[in-house]
């Protein structure tokens, strides 16, 4: 190894797994989200109703919505909200 190698910088990346869960179920609870909403239901009710019955009927096949709030751990998805209402 010269010089030059042990002069150069190494970096890591800062985000963490839970990090990127959480950016991943964002942007698939926002997917579904506004296909409910383009479809005229009220996504609040209809999203709520699904996490606590996990019954996928709630969700609209609407763009894809139901296959993709499937893919989403029910667990880690109170998980994140929780910690993202107190902030945590």
């Amino acid at each position: 190894m010269n010089n030059i190698d042990r002069e150069k910088t190494i970096t890591f990346s800062t985000v963490s797994v839970r990090d990127e869960k959480d950016r991943e179920m964002k942007r698939i609870l926002t997917a579904v989200y506004e296909a409910l909403s383009e479809k005229g239901y009220n996504p609040t009710d209809q999203i709520v109703n699904y996490i606590l019955s996990e019954d996928p009927t709630y969700i609209t096949n609407h763009k894809n919505a139901r296959s993709l709030i499937r893919r989403i751990d029910r667990y880690e998805l109170l998980a994140a909200l929780v910690r993202g209402y107190l902030g945590v």
